[in-house]
């Protein structure tokens, strides 16, 4: 028997320039403020590729180019829709960073970011875009749980 699901599709995409620095972004949106990394909504009838091509665009002003899959964040929203974060990670890239009304991007070394307010869960997020051997993050809700349960795989 065929369980059909709600589901939002989002994503995520660290850039990297090859010297050791990422670009973040100060986000404000209070449902996940702080440091992370640009990224956004999937539309209707867009690829999830060709999402996190835009989302970087309109969110940092520069144009990647061979984004990778590297992974996937989930967890049930209290509307009960699964919560889908695509995870891509490159280091191809051209133009100038601009910061958008979604918060403020610049560069920074990778050493570096412990040092800032980062989203929730993001220092646990970010070793899925940097790991060969983790590709998901899960959180889920027992019934009675306050709080969400994490794991990665």
């Amino acid at each position: 028997m065929a369980k059909i699901e709600k589901a939002i599709f989002t994503n995520l995409c660290m850039v990297y320039d090859g010297k050791g620095n990422i670009l973040v972004q100060d986000r404000k949106n209070p449902n996940w403020k702080g440091v992370t990394f640009p990224g956004g909504h999937v539309e209707e009838g867009e690829s999830f590729t060709e999402s996190v091509i835009r989302e970087v665009r309109e969110e940092t002003g520069l144009t990647i180019e061979n984004p990778i899959l590297c992974g996937v964040k989930q967890f049930p929203t209290l509307e009960g829709e699964r919560y889908v974060v695509f995870c891509y990670k490159t280091g191809t890239f051209s133009g100038e960073i601009v910061s958008s009304s979604e918060g403020e991007v610049f560069w920074i070394s990778r050493r570096e970011l412990e040092n800032y307010k980062v989203a929730p869960d993001f220092l646990e997020l970010i070793r899925i875009f940097e790991s060969d051997c983790l590709s998901e993050f899960y959180l889920w809700r027992d019934q009675n749980a306050q709080e969400y349960q994490k794991k990665i795989y």
